[in-house]
C-alpha cells in the first residue's frame, strides 16, 4: 500500500490566490495514483496521496525565512 506525501507551498498561482485549488489537488491525486499504477503495478484502490499546504512563515531557505530571503533578492 504505497502512501505518497506531497507537500505545497499555500502560495496562489496568482496574487489573488492564497492555496492550491480543490481542482488542482483532485489532479495531484490522480496523477500521482496513475503513475504508482504504471511503474509500480500499484492498484489505485491501495493507494493513498496526502496533500500538505505549507504556510509561507513555515519555510524558508538561504538561512532565511522566505519572505525575508524574496526581500533580499528583490532588492539584490
Amino acid at each position: 500500500m504505497p502512501i505518497v506525501t506531497i507537500q505545497v507551498t499555500r502560495e496562489g498561482t496568482v496574487p489573488e490566490r492564497h492555496a492550491v485549488s480543490a481542482e488542482e489537488k483532485a489532479a495531484l491525486i490522480k496523477g500521482v495514483s496513475e503513475l504508482l499504477l504504471q511503474v509500480l503495478n500499484k492498484p489505485l484502490e491501495s493507494t493513498y496521496v496526502v496533500i500538505e499546504e505549507i504556510d509561507l512563515d513555515n519555510w524558508g531557505w538561504g538561512g532565511l525565512p522566505t519572505a525575508e530571503y524574496r526581500r533580499q533578492r528583490a532588492a539584490g
